[in-house]
């Protein structure tokens, strides 16, 4: 059920539950991944078919209400292994008589993770395998130990971004996107990260002017990411405090709280016609 991926200087160890990514060490064999303590289950989920709630947990589409839980399913399915080797391995998930409950359309999703030097890439391949049109959202969600080095205080780290980031952010009130943007916490190109941070949620940037972001102190290691097809960013740790800390490259994002309408008019999607394949990258750095 898990394979492991080495470079010279790092390794990672995939499941094919979910396609999670479950470790993430540097070469001198130290964890940067979350390990789904207590205070979060998880490490690194896929989200999709849908990134961040739905209202009422539901999902309107062909006249139908379908049930569709926070993130959608494929965190929760286990994916097949169509390919692996020392440096990369991909699994796929497809739809099936158990999706088609939550979500009525035709699909294929498949995950692949390539390790090189000091990076991790991982690209995720949606296919629209059917002959209507394909409404989908799909996000990573990888956590990081919060503090990266075991003894620094979580205030010591920040977040560093590509470019200057001055457009308001959003945020959720019971999982759902406010109506009205905030103004961003962001100084410049520089976010100071807190526990305070986090009480309204997730810092949700919806119009990024980044593609790459450095999460570091000013000693120990660091991690950067940087992404290709997504279009949102969210940044998220626990509102009472957590020792993690999600960096999530997003396509998609929560329901606006006042939108109950036809999952195809939803926000953020994305539309795949019969037969079109969407492709979108990210890549983790370790330094």
């Amino acid at each position: 059920m898990k394979h492991t991926l080495q470079s010279d200087a790092i390794s990672a160890i995939i499941t094919a539950d979910g396609a999670e990514l479950c470790s993430l060490k540097n070469s001198e064999g130290l964890e940067l991944l979350w390990q789904a303590g207590p205070a979060w289950p998880r490490h690194a989920p896929i989200l999709f078919p849908i990134v961040g709630r739905l209202k009422n947990d539901e999902m309107r589409s062909k006249g139908k209400t379908f049930p569709m839980t926070q993130h959608g399913f494929a965190r929760d399915r286990t994916f097949e292994w169509s390919e692996r080797s020392p440096k990369s391995c991909t699994l796929v998930l497809s739809d099936d008589q158990v999706t088609r409950l939550h979500f009525p359309y035709a699909f294929r999703l498949a995950v692949t993770y390539a390790v090189e030097g000091a990076h991790l890439d991982v690209v995720f391949e949606i296919t629209n395998t059917g002959d209507e049109t394909l409404p989908a959202s799909i996000g990573a969600h990888p956590a990081f130990n919060w503090p990266l080095l075991p003894g620094l205080p979580k205030e010591v780290y920040g977040i560093s971004f590509s470019r200057e980031e001055v457009e308001p952010i959003r945020r959720l009130q019971d999982g759902l996107l406010r109506k009205k943007p905030e103004s961003t916490p962001i100084e410049g190109k520089f976010l100071a990260l807190s526990k305070q941070l986090f009480a309204d949620d997730a810092v949700i940037l919806n119009h990024p002017a980044s593609t790459a972001i450095r999460y570091s102190a000013d000693r120990g290691p660091a991690i950067s990411i940087s992404w290709q097809g997504f279009r949102e960013l969210g940044i998220w740790s626990k509102p009472q405090g957590a020792p993690f800390l999600c960096l999530e490259p997003w396509r998609g994002f929560a329901s606006p709280s006042d939108f109950d309408g036809d999952f195809l008019d939803k926000p953020g999607i994305m539309k795949l016609a019969p037969a079109e394949t969407q492709i979108l990258k990210y890549r983790i750095g370790v330094g």
